[in-house]
């Protein structure tokens, strides 16, 4: 076993009826005094390629307040099983650890790193890194493609944390005045607003909104989707009619399963994932 993995890593080897067998791995990826932050990690079954398995990185949703690596758990577990190494990140809010969005986004940057510099013990490609997330979470995972600051002054800042492709899900990415989030980070947004930090070369996107959200607005994500495109920036955007807020999660399945279809379809055309005639979504 490699030895960051003996020395950060508390096995758990749960036996999930999910297909077939997989093994759930928790890492501690960054340590803040007494605070040990996690990775939760979901292995496929076969063998690695040469270059190693693509990877996805899922963050929570919670409005950088509160929320739980257990959201995206389906999602991971489906497309371990699809053959991508998935991670759950653990990172600071505010109702936890009295932090602010930016020490939220510092520590999605961390993570991003962490796992890109264990991509071998990880058995991944390490250009082949999505990021993922929802709301907040969503916001993280554009973020840390598109925002050049706010990095961890302990992060070996030569390590990218820039992922190759992006899946978000109902995600915040306007914070300026009359966006998400402004109150908290005020004239910070033209720094840390995905929206405003738009660039050549950012990575394929697919985003996925219901035209009920009461925190997005479907105006705001089509813009979006404009200005990636005009960069050059490949951007799919999906709108369900009358959906609200989380409208994603496994809770509402028909939509949890719509998103995973459209989401493995998306992976497939990147040349990440392989395709399948027949999808089994639980």
């Amino acid at each position: 076993m490699p030895t960051f993995l003996k020395s950060n890593l508390t096995l758990v080897l749960l036996l999930l009826s999910f297909h077939f067998s997989i093994a759930q791995e928790i890492v501690v990826y960054k340590k803040i005094d007494t605070l040990s932050l996690n990775l939760e990690v979901y292995r496929p079954q076969a063998e690695s390629t040469e270059n190693g398995f693509p990877a996805m990185v899922f963050f929570f949703g919670g409005g950088w307040i509160g929320g739980s690596i257990s959201q995206f758990e389906p999602q991971a577990r489906y497309f371990s099983e699809r053959g991508i190494v998935c991670f759950l990140v653990d990172y600071r809010v505010k109702s936890r650890n009295q932090s602010s969005p930016f020490e939220s986004l510092m520590d999605a940057k961390s993570a991003m790193r962490f796992i890109r510099s264990h991509a071998d013990e990880f058995q991944i490609d390490p250009d082949k890194i999505i990021a993922s997330g929802g709301s907040a979470g969503g916001h993280l995972a554009a973020a840390t493609a598109l925002i050049d600051g706010y990095n961890d002054p302990m992060d070996n800042l030569s390590i990218s944390s820039k992922p190759s492709a992006l899946v978000l899900f109902n995600p915040v990415i306007d914070n300026g005045p009359g966006g998400y989030g402004f109150e908290r980070i005020g004239g910070a947004y033209k720094d840390f607003s995905p929206l405003h930090n738009i660039q050549e070369g950012a990575p394929p996107t697919i985003i996925f909104l219901g035209t009920n959200d009461d925190l997005i607005p479907v105006e705001t994500m089509e813009y979006y989707q404009t200005i990636m495109e005009r960069v050059g920036s490949r951007c799919e955007l999906h709108l369900y009619e009358g959906q609200p807020h989380g409208f994603f999660n496994y809770r509402n399945f028909e939509f949890y399963e719509s998103t995973l279809r459209k989401t493995d379809e998306f992976l497939q055309s990147l040349g990440y994932l392989e395709k399948r005639s027949r999808l089994l979504i639980k």
